[in-house]
């Protein structure tokens, strides 16, 4: 047993996947750690300077941090799971651990994204939202970060030929970090990317963490999340951190958190973009001070959450064919079709009575799952259904829910053909690594609402 490595835990998903955490620290609040994706909960610990953090980290609060499923001591999967999967895994961690209400601080890449869609689809769960680092992999014409489409392929070849070797870890670090101080190799302020011992434990992390094919395809579907168009819609208090005088930190620090409405920058008198690699104290002292003034909200009546619409095409010619007593028999057995469907993917029924179905869902990719399953399960009562989905933030009302998301929603659904499952650009680009595909359906306008919307037909 490494010296102060707490023990590592399982906790079961609601599909029964199996998550690794730990749970370290005693504190009025909780924090859970969102790792970039690739860790090893008990190979962390092997490094000092990461378990030297987290013991800091944890004197003054209680801290979950667990290995993404997919990676470390968790289950391995087939493919790649999406990112609402993944919110639920964050979810479980907390259930397992008896909290009802935690503070999120994710790191590295994706942890942020992850921590954005938990913090926007679970406001009741997030106390606050610190974040460190991109929030998007690709790089746009109005997101000047990140790689563009060549510079991420020849990334991905390069770090899948050397996974798991200190050849391969000597060369990642060198790309992103080593090239601030070209001709520059033994100097002090480069430790301890230079020291052979950390390189050696790096390619260890990276063989016990993942496999070649299985990083490959965890890069590839985050390269294509974006979580963007998600930051207006949280609102839980919310911080993000910059290194001290760095100019270009402080530039995307500032933008990311000009799009969000709860959030402020935060500096810390740090050089490095990893929060572990340095002195803990400026990063842990930074996050304790957002902390300890931070509130839990009374009502939260807005969230995030992706929008399912439905409804039987040529539902009154139908109906006046078959007559009354024939069309309320198969109504009810479209219904019935229906509720199998959404408890499946856990959905919750707005109105699911009639021809129409308005059902919300906290995954966008349970949602169009749902919406797939629905049109193909009618298809034995001589009928065709049609679907449409879109996410965004809706107001609770008791029990029923309002905004734009759903006004969206319902224009999405108008455009579908019979039998087809229609979703926005923010379904699609929330979906990556859970196997759906989609083929473009052009740009509309949606009636009422403002703008043009790119929409994509599921490919059945």
């Amino acid at each position: 047993m490494i010296p102060g490595m707490p023990e590592t835990r399982w906790a079961k998903t609601v599909d029964g996947a199996s998550i690794a955490y730990q749970d370290l620290g005693e504190g009025d609040v909780t924090l859970v750690l969102i790792h970039g994706w690739i860790s090893h909960l008990e190979v962390y610990w092997e490094q000092p300077r990461y378990a030297r953090f987290l013991q800091r980290l944890s004197r003054n609060m209680r801290v979950l941090v667990f290995d993404k499923r997919g990676v470390g001591m968790s289950d391995r999967v087939q493919g790649t799971p999406d990112i609402g999967t993944l919110a639920d895994d964050v979810r479980a961690v907390m259930d397992a651990a008896d909290v009802e209400k935690a503070a999120l601080f994710a790191w590295g890449s994706p942890g942020p994204e992850l921590a954005v869609f938990f913090a926007a689809t679970h406001p009741e769960r997030t106390l606050c939202l610190i974040d460190c680092g991109l929030l998007h992999r690709r790089r746009e014409v109005d997101y000047p970060w990140g790689y563009s489409e060549e510079e991420f392929e020849e990334h991905l070849a390069t770090a899948v030929e050397g996974w798991g070797t200190e050849a391969g870890a000597r060369g990642f670090i060198k790309a992103g970090y080593l090239e601030e101080f070209p001709g520059e190799t033994q100097v002090s302020h480069l430790e301890p990317y230079n020291d052979p011992d950390f390189i050696a434990w790096n390619a260890r992390l990276a063989r016990f963490g993942a496999t070649p094919t299985s990083y490959e395809a965890f890069e590839r579907m985050w390269f294509d999340v974006d979580v963007r168009h998600l930051l207006g819609t949280v609102s839980v208090p919310s911080a993000v951190l910059a290194c001290e005088g760095d100019a270009s930190d402080e530039e995307f620090a500032r933008a990311e958190a000009a799009l969000i409405p709860t959030a402020r920058v935060i500096k810390m008198a740090t050089t490095d973009e990893i929060v572990w690699v340095r002195d803990p104290e400026p990063v842990v002292s930074a996050i304790e001070q957002f902390l300890s003034v931070q509130h839990e909200r009374a009502v939260l009546n807005r969230v995030l959450a992706t929008v399912l619409f439905a409804d039987i095409v040529g539902s009154t010619d139908a109906a006046s064919r078959l007559g009354d007593a024939s069309w309320k028999e198969l109504l009810e057995q479209y219904d019935r079709i229906a509720q199998a469907m959404l408890v499946k993917y856990r959905g919750v029924a707005i109105d699911a009575a009639g021809d129409g179905i308005l059902a919300t869902f906290d995954g966008p990719a349970r949602a169009v799952w749902c919406a797939q399953s629905i049109c193909h399960g009618v298809r034995p009562l001589g009928f065709e259904v049609r679907a449409g989905c879109h996410t965004g933030e809706i107001e609770l009302m008791g029990d029923r829910v309002a905004g734009t998301a759903v006004h969206i929603g319902a224009r999405v659904v108008a455009l579908a053909r019979p039998s087809e499952v229609l979703v926005s650009s923010t379904v699609k680009d929330l979906v990556a690594g859970s196997g759906l595909i989609f083929e473009a359906r052009g740009v509309h306008a949606l009636k009422g609402i403002e703008g043009s919307w790119r929409l994509f037909s599921l490919v059945p």
